[in-house]
């Protein structure tokens, strides 16, 4: 039994997943349930049982999952601390964000900090917004990325940057000329939406209610790209953040417009534990963040020639 096994455990038991848990450790699936099994014949107890789809922890492989967590986040304070005292950046540092921020944002930023401290890495998991709060809560990530970042006494929250809102459509749309789009021009219109339980969606439909705007819902979805790959196919139009599109806006599959009005944008937000000390290496990249926030996000959307 060692601390990468018990490593790999918590990640299984939490996410409750072998699949998923692998790949977090860099492991084959068939290595996760072995290890997992190696543990049961050491400890002499069931710790998952797997009869169930998905499985459920044992309560015994519960205590076990709330002991090991307790016991490798001591190790990594531990870390932390001999490294501080060193002065060097080492270590984890565990991020959750939401789907859309993770792909089109995050990857350049761990790259950058993992190439100025070697000795860092920068675990990120892409969540639903509800699970980046609670992964936060729970202690199971250092730092969560979302968008309108929701109010708990709990939590300390960080403006990160402010992300414009534009009109998104296929290229032969009959709109897909427009300089700038009122809002009222999207009456009738298919419109591709977002879940209505997700902040961005409630804070889009009170935009478009103000502005008498009643676009036709047609389809809705929990994240960005699926938005995009509909809008591609000619489904419908939608109202997405700009930097979102950037790639789709240069390979010419879609078409963003600037909305007439100024005043839509999606803020997004950092989150951590309040009271929670952060290890030097959290902090150093907490630091990259928030640096990066003076630059702008994307190149601003020009409208059609």
């Amino acid at each position: 039994m060692n601390l990468e096994t018990l490593k790999l455990y918590c990640d299984i038991a939490r996410l409750r997943s072998f699949s998923q848990g692998a790949v977090l450790n860099q492991v084959s699936q068939s290595a996760a349930s072995q290890a997992v099994q190696q543990l049961e014949a050491e400890l002499e107890v069931q710790l998952i049982d797997r009869s169930k789809r998905p499985f459920m922890l044992t309560s015994e492989g519960q205590r076990f999952y709330e002991g090991s967590r307790t016991l490798l986040e001591g190790f990594q304070t531990l870390c932390a601390s001999v490294a501080s005292s060193r002065k060097q950046v080492v270590g984890n540092v565990r991020v959750a964000a939401i789907y859309s921020v993770g792909i089109h944002i995050m990857s350049d930023h761990t790259q950058r900090f993992m190439s100025l401290y070697p000795h860092s890495r920068v675990r990120l998991e892409y969540l639903h917004p509800d699970k980046v709060v609670e992964a936060v809560l729970n202690d199971e990530a250092d730092l969560g990325i979302l968008s309108y970042p929701p109010a708990h006494r709990s939590l300390t929250i960080l403006t990160w940057r402010s992300e414009t809102m534009v009109f998104v459509c296929h290229p032969a749309h009959r709109l897909a000329r427009r300089r700038r789009i009122a809002l009222p021009d999207l009456n009738e219109e298919a419109f591709v939406a977002f879940d209505a339980d997700l902040r961005i969606r409630k804070a889009i439909d009170r935009c478009l209610r103000h502005h008498q705007a009643r676009p036709k819902l047609v389809m809705e979805f929990d994240n960005i790209e699926t938005i995009k790959q509909a809008i591609a196919v000619g489904a419908g139009v939608s109202i997405l953040p700009q930097p979102t599109v950037m790639k789709e806006i240069g390979s010419r599959t879609l078409v963003a417009i600037p909305l007439a009005i100024t005043d839509l944008v999606r803020p997004l937000g950092i989150i951590y534990r309040r009271g929670k000390t952060l290890a030097p290496t959290i902090e150093r990249f907490l630091a990259l963040l928030r640096e990066s926030a003076t630059a702008q996000l994307g190149e601003p959307v020009s409208p059609p020639a």
